[in-house]
């Protein structure tokens, strides 16, 4: 049996899946139910909510632990006296990378869209794969992709949370952003980087590195790079279309180009339902990595028309004539700004209200301005209390200390038990719940109430 410390956590719960759909007995434990750990119990996997060894199933093989789980935890202590092999949810990860040709993508922001997007191109284009993604993908309502023992491909969300992503070993990597993230875990900016520059390094010498034009890595690995302007991938000619976003795929003219990028030279009107320029930018990732594996043109147009995005990634809920709902998981200053600028774009003529809790006293902390510049962008803001998941309060660091910040003229705090109330009697017209707390379990009834 694998036993699984914190299995309702979203890089958890797939590899859980996996292990399930392989033939093995799985448990978990996990603090708190959700729609996703009900989701597990359904799919016959054994699951409790309180921190008792009595409750650990006999005949563990091994266990499988998130950083989530603080070191005090009875189960983990338990587990650890009766010396157990317990090992982190990256190590499983990097075994599986290691088996097969692993597609990695990292980043601070944007990974999990470019996961599931990646994901879909190759399922779209028939290809045999696996893959794990740090959402539930809409188009197979699931986080993970289970082929066959044998299969070529395993798409990878590489986290950079406790240096989690150096565990593996890709034949393709990704890297979407570096924005100062998880300081409490690096220190600074720069050990960020240098971790980010690490994972790129373990890439296969016969597979490739794409990254962000502008971010700071140095590879001598095969590599390309994309951004809106100034890469060797842009794209041009962005707009909004019938609803949906098209673009033109543009591959420079300044060097000659190895033939998987040659033959996109100039593909235009790409259309998805994606939003916002920073989706444009995940997509020509996206279809850099997959034209390398050898999907054709057709497919590729094909998969990115007919991706239906990702849960809680400008999620939209609602769409009637009186009210628009988005939902997005967005908790560092500048995936909010990505996403309210997309907002923006898109809904122009609706004023935007904007519910946001804070994730982490140590993030809100070091990012206090950025959090108030992006959230200034709404024309009001409504400040739930920091989700403190695994932090104590530091003194200072409050929900109210960020409100002052604000520049937006209509602005207010308001707790979780006066959130629906507070909705309801200001009758939105765009509305996003935004945050990686646990602001997602209103979602259910914000999105009932204006419907």
């Amino acid at each position: 049996m694998l036993y699984f410390l914190g299995i309702g956590g979203i890089g958890m719960s797939a590899l859980a899946r996996y292990f399930k759909a392989k033939g093995y007995e799985v448990a978990g434990y996990d603090r708190t139910p959700s729609p996703l750990t009900h989701c597990l119990e359904n799919e016959g996997i054994s699951i409790h909510y309180i921190d008792d060894p009595s409750l650990i199933p006999e005949n563990i093989e091994f266990v499988v632990l998130t950083p989530a789980i603080p070191a005090n935890a009875l189960e983990l202590k338990y587990l650890r006296d009766k010396n157990v092999r317990i090992v982190k949810r990256a190590e499983v990860l990097g075994m599986l990378s290691r088996e097969h040709k692993a597609l990695a993508v990292a980043g601070t922001h944007g990974k999990t869209t470019t996961t599931a997007l990646v994901t879909h191109i190759l399922m779209t284009a028939g290809k045999r794969m696996s893959a794990f993604i740090g959402g539930i993908s809409r188009n197979i309502d699931s986080n993970v992709v289970i082929g066959e023992d044998k299969d070529e491909f395993m798409v990878m969300e590489a986290d950079e949370f406790d240096r989690s992503f150096l565990q593996l070993a890709p034949f393709g990597s990704i890297v979407t952003s570096i924005d100062a993230d998880h300081l409490d875990i690096y220190g600074d900016y720069e050990h960020l980087v240098a971790s980010f520059n690490e994972f790129v390094d373990k890439t296969s010498d016969d597979g490739l590195v794409i990254y962000h034009a502008n971010l700071p890595i140095k590879t001598t690995k095969k590599h390309v790079t994309y951004c809106l302007e100034n890469a060797d991938v842009t794209a041009e000619n962005i707009r909004i279309v019938d609803g949906e976003t098209q673009f033109d795929f543009v591959v420079a003219n300044y060097c000659a180009l190895p033939s998987y990028l040659s033959n996109l030279r100039n593909q235009s009107s790409l259309s998805m339902r994606l939003y916002g320029n920073h989706n444009v930018q995940n997509a020509l990732a996206a279809i850099i990595m997959c034209s390398y594996l050898g999907v054709s043109q057709e497919d590729i147009r094909k998969g990115l028309a007919t991706f239906k995005g990702v849960q809680r990634r400008f999620d939209i809920r609602v769409k009637n004539a009186k009210h628009i709902y988005i939902d997005d998981y967005a908790h560092h200053p500048e995936e909010i700004k990505a996403a309210l600028l997309a907002a923006r774009k898109v809904f122009s003529d609706k004023e935007l209200t904007v519910v946001f809790q804070p994730h982490l006293f140590t993030r809100t902390r070091d990012f206090m301005d950025g959090f108030a510049e992006s959230l200034s962008l709404a024309d009001r803001v409504i400040l739930l209390d920091i989700y403190p998941a695994r932090e104590l309060p530091i003194e200072g660091v409050t929900s109210a200390a960020l409100l002052e910040r604000i520049t937006s003229k209509n602005k207010m705090l308001c707790s979780k038990e006066e959130l629906l109330d507070t909705i309801k009697s200001i009758e939105p017209e765009l509305v996003m719940t935004v945050g990686a707390g646990d602001i997602d379990r209103f979602v259910p009834q914000i999105e009932n109430m204006l419907k």
